[in-house]
């Protein structure tokens, strides 16, 4: 009888944990200005600005890939990055970012982090914008 409680209390231990791996959100990291532009500056990252092209072309933050969360073709053109590496992402405020979060998260993506404020901030902060 001990011998089976036991097999039983393990089985659980074993469901519970198999069931707690498959229900893991991935979190997304909301990240200010001054550590957002240390970890692209320092780091291998995908940088992902996900405003419209006509804001792009106003002003982003170097090496950023233009892909607009508003357009229909956004998870077909996201689906070419790598799930397994970084995602650094921003928009104007913060909103759009937060919806292309959702979407990323969707597809598997794990580590993500979002510009707090969006670019509004970035340039607030008087970080540098290629143009």
């Amino acid at each position: 009888m001990k011998n089976i409680i036991t097999l039983f209390g393990l089985t659980m231990l074993l469901l519970f944990t198999a069931c707690k791996d498959k229900n893991v959100a991935h979190e997304v990291s909301v990240i200010p200005p001054q550590e957002f532009e240390m970890a692209i500056s320092k780091n291998k990252v995908q940088l992902l600005d996900v405003r419209t092209s006509e804001e792009f072309e106003a002003g982003h933050i170097e090496n950023a890939v233009n892909i607009d969360v508003l357009q229909d073709d956004f998870t077909s053109k996201i689906k070419d990055l790598d799930p397994e590496e970084p995602v650094y992402l921003y928009c104007r405020s913060g909103r759009r970012s937060e919806k292309a979060s959702t979407i990323l998260k969707g597809l598997g993506f794990e580590e993500i982090y979002d510009l707090k404020g969006g670019f509004l901030n970035w340039e607030s902060e008087g970080l540098e914008v290629e143009k």
